[in-house]
């Protein structure tokens, strides 16, 4: 697989990496390591993950995703670039969740120790937290960078009117500044082109764009006029509400329909199209895909490699243009 690299790190990383908030609910541990080892046989060294995951858990199976993952890297760490995330609760205290300095820097302790590893590559706030300052936070983040137990800060599903406070704050206070930017991002919500994309290009912030077949709504096993398929994220306990309200809509079913015609006019399997959508658009850095079996990997990452043809792209365009809810800012 390609390399390209992180934002401005400098730091090459695999054109597509793997999301693991499958392991632990979706997926038990074998499954889960045989999806991390397809993953490496096909070129992936990015590895992104959360402290509260597994998708679907509870506290008390927060952290079990990272579990999953720090064995299987015992004695091939320094292959693979590592991404967490920090904010969702971890335990039953009151300050086990947000982005407090207390609560980041127990945190990086706890996923350090679940990684089995004395560094992460990437450490991403997971969303903002509007009870503490930014301030706060990137001072804790700076401590940890200094202190070589974090390389790198990112955020994810902030909006770009926050993002750009923290990069101001960072540069005015001259703290540690984040690298990347992870987004929710494909054919069914294309929001973060209006703002997001345009700053991220102009600050040189590396894109991960996540949830790129809609939660699986894109992966063509919905039946769109019936319920969703049993075991998926539709209804899986603790996510199910969040993807309905986000994708189950007659607008977003009516779409799947019409993109998976133009996959088969054009010969491509729907998953392998959605994902070599997000991968052709000129700000993305390293998508994110999630499988929740090894054979589902081969299909997402062939679209790592398949160049869509102009006629192909003018169509998606044609169909999903509604859903940027407003044209780009120039």
């Amino acid at each position: 697989m390609k390399t390209v690299p992180l934002g401005r790190t400098g730091v090459p990383v695999s054109r597509v990496g793997l999301g693991t908030a499958t392991f632990g609910v979706q997926c038990d541990e074998q499954t889960s390591r045989a999806i991390l080892d397809r993953a490496a046989e096909l070129g992936v060294t990015f590895l992104d993950t959360a402290d509260k995951y597994p998708l679907g858990g509870s506290v008390e199976t927060a952290g079990v995703t990272e579990e999953i993952l720090g064995r299987w890297l015992a004695g091939r760490r320094d292959r693979f670039v590592v991404a967490t995330k920090v904010h969702g609760r971890t335990g039953p205290s009151a300050w086990d969740a947000g982005l407090s300095r207390r609560h980041v820097l127990d945190a990086v302790e706890g996923s350090l120790r679940r990684l089995r590893t004395d560094f992460v590559d990437l450490y991403q706030l997971h969303r903002p937290d509007p009870r503490t300052p930014i301030e706060e936070t990137l001072a804790a983040l700076d401590a940890l960078v200094t202190a070589g137990k974090v390389r790198y800060v990112g955020v994810s599903n902030f909006l770009a009117y926050q993002l750009a406070r923290a990069l101001g704050r960072s540069d005015a206070l001259r703290l540690v500044r984040f690298v990347s930017v992870q987004p929710r991002y494909n054919l069914l919500f294309r929001q973060p082109e209006r703002e997001l994309l345009p700053l991220c290009r102009e600050e040189g912030l590396a894109v991960l764009p996540y949830n790129l077949l809609a939660g699986g709504l894109l992966a063509g096993k919905h039946d769109l006029a019936g319920e969703p398929a049993a075991g998926t994220r539709y209804t899986l306990p603790g996510a199910a509400d969040l993807y309905r309200s986000q994708y189950w809509q007659p607008a977003e079913l009516d779409a799947v329909g019409r993109i998976a015609a133009i996959a088969a006019e054009a010969g491509v399997a729907l998953p392998t199209l959605a994902v070599a959508w997000v991968v052709a658009r000129p700000e993305v850095t390293v998508p994110l895909v999630g499988a929740s079996s090894p054979d589902q990997l081969d299909t997402v990452l062939a679209g790592a490699d398949l160049e869509l043809g102009a006629d192909v792209l003018a169509a998606l365009e044609k169909e999903t243009a509604p859903f940027r809810r407003g044209d780009a800012i120039e």
